[in-house]
């Protein structure tokens, strides 16, 4: 078992079971919690906060405030999550001090096939030509996600979830700043004819920021989920128009009614790592949190956290870690039941310990990726951004940290039941072999694709809760997530001044970054050493985090990149003694 960087003794690593549709065992451990009686929402619009507040308020918990705020970021943020997408959510259950993670990814129609991305002659399609096609949507995850982990987990009734939400899209929202901009003419992803549509005035024109807007057509779909669960979105009428929408041209998918009534969400044990003294956990493949924690103990092996925000040598170290870390999961990572994942290989303290033995003092070329016991093509994926985070903990100190996506803005364009269809088939590789090496993430019936997202929960060495984040990113995700961690338990900087450290991305031989919030000396030392870095032409982070003090004190924050906001429940006023 691999130890904190202090040497003291951390909580064993959790391990995915066997059986990846098997629920996670619980700890018989029963305790309560350090933080009780202090909740937390912080998401991607306030609107969502508010929903989610609002089951909180009621006597609900983190799952069925989870439930409330994804179902309005499908409402008010359409282009980065929704109905008709994915995301993995990772859970701290406060009595046990159990972690566990469920894994709500797309997966690919039975009839999908590893060419299936290539043109007549052989060659990968262009990246937008591939998104706006039938064959990009794979079977959505949320619905079961957000099903299993209430049915397991949930306090309230699973109908009364939505209803603040139904109403909210039966009479109308003003339109959000960044939903305007993803449907104007300036989007730096053009939006179809159907969502164009879709989101316009009762007179067809487009929306502007500020529009009161209303979406009956998903108020009915959620009052159709609502009334009878999961089976109303994977089977009946509502699947067979998403059914019907993936088989228009161009490019028409596989997808098929069996698809769909056959999909699940995946409980597993969360994939935890030690961290300056602390666990760092995630969900395990197909998500990103590999890499994550490969970024976090390469930097443990470093002097990262002696230097500060303005030591160019820290962000050259952050740099080199995370190509180091890409390298690998650009060749490895991929769905652990149709390829072998090597994780316990890439954790390896002692391949770890190899790993960080190569960052030098300049930058160097692309590094490759490391020797393991299994063989691999160069992977041929571009992932695209449009997705969200939230993390909520309720009064019992449970805690939700869950990364949503539909993929690309606004998806693959195609819309049914008032929501948007997914593109996460575009998450694969579109070759699936190099020099007559498999690709690990090559498209295959039943697949799940690669994925950047990785929600964090991080405990302390005695299993207390100590904090929550995640955000949006595309590729990127990861070095968002990691600049945040690193400046919350290795920098020891408040949670929101962690969040709001500029954001670096630094993958092969690319190198960009936000170059009027770092410090000169830094944009400079990275030069020096071989790095120059340019404007980020990724998607901005959206973080958003709890952490809580070991007093009890605990804060929320957002990423003011975007329009989030965090928020605490109000505690409730006592009551009020009436003289006699």
């Amino acid at each position: 078992m691999s130890t904190p960087a202090d040497g003291s003794a951390a909580p064993a690593p959790a391990r995915a079971p066997e059986s990846s549709a098997a629920e996670p065992a619980v700890r018989p451990v029963q305790r309560r919690a350090r933080h009780a009686g202090k909740a937390w929402i912080a998401a991607a619009n306030p609107m969502a906060v508010e929903a989610g507040l609002e089951i909180l308020a009621r006597g609900g918990n983190a799952v069925d405030a989870a439930v409330a705020v994804q179902a309005m970021l499908g409402l008010v943020e359409p282009q980065s999550s929704g109905l008709g997408g994915g995301a993995f959510l990772t859970y701290f259950d406060a009595r046990s001090g159990k972690v566990s993670a469920l894994d709500g990814r797309e997966t690919a129609p039975a009839g999908a096939r590893p060419d299936m991305f290539l043109d007549e002659h052989g060659r990968p399609l262009p990246y937008v030509e591939a998104v706006r096609s039938g064959r990009s949507t794979g079977v959505p995850g949320i619905v079961s996600l957000l099903s299993m982990a209430h049915d397991k987990l949930g306090r309230l009734h699973w109908k009364d979830l939505f209803q603040g939400v139904i109403r909210t899209a039966t009479q109308g929202f003003p339109v959000p700043q960044r939903l305007a901009m993803f449907l104007g003419e300036g989007s730096p992803f053009p939006p179809t004819n159907e969502v164009r549509t879709l989101f316009s005035r009762p007179d067809g024109t487009p929306v502007n920021e500020g529009d009161l807007f209303r979406n009956p057509e998903y108020a009915r779909t959620l009052q159709r989920i609502a009334q009878h669960g999961p089976r109303a979105f994977y089977s009946g009428p509502l699947a067979q128009a998403i059914v019907q929408a993936t088989h228009h041209d161009p490019l028409p998918g596989t997808l098929t009614l069996k698809d769909l009534a056959s999909y699940h969400a995946q409980w597993s044990d969360a994939l935890c790592r030690p961290y300056r003294g602390y666990q760092v956990c995630v969900p395990p493949p197909p998500s990103g949190g590999v890499s994550l924690l490969q970024v976090l103990q390469i930097l443990d092996r470093t002097d990262i956290a002696s230097r500060g925000p303005a030591d160019p040598r820290a962000w050259f170290l952050f740099a080199q870690a995370s190509r180091l870390a890409y390298a690998d999961r650009d060749r490895y990572i991929a769905d652990p039941r149709f390829v072998r994942v090597p994780v316990d290989r890439l954790l390896d303290p002692a391949y770890i310990r190899q790993r960080a033995q190569l960052i030098g003092e300049r930058a160097g070329p692309t590094p490759a990726p490391g020797v393991v016991d299994v063989r691999r093509g160069r992977d041929a994926t571009t992932e695209a951004a449009g997705t969200s985070h939230c993390v909520i903990m309720d009064a019992d100190g449970n805690v939700v940290s869950m990364t949503t996506t539909v993929e690309s803005v606004f998806g693959s364009g195609r819309t049914v039941g008032g929501f948007v269809l997914n593109n996460q088939l575009t998450d694969f590789s579109f070759v699936a072999t190099d020099g007559g090496e498999p690709v690990a993430n090559a498209v295959r019936g039943g697949k799940r694709p690669r994925s950047s997202m990785a929600p964090v929960i991080v405990l302390d060495r005695s299993g207390n809760f100590v904090a929550a984040l995640g955000s949006p990113g595309g590729s990127a995700i990861t070095e968002y997530n990691a600049k945040a961690l690193v400046g919350l338990l290795a920098w020891k900087l408040p949670v929101k001044q962690a969040i709001e450290l500029p954001n670096l991305i630094a993958r092969g031989e690319y190198y960009s970054g936000e170059l009027s919030k770092f410090v000169p000396a830094v944009v400079n030392g990275l030069r020096e050493r071989g790095m120059e870095l340019k404007l980020g032409r990724a998607e901005n982070s959206g973080l958003h985090a709890i952490a809580c003090r070991p007093d009890g004190t605990c804060e929320g924050a957002a990423d003011s990149r975007r329009e989030g906001v965090a928020r605490m429940l109000a505690p409730k006023a006592p009551a009020r003694r009436h003289a006699a």
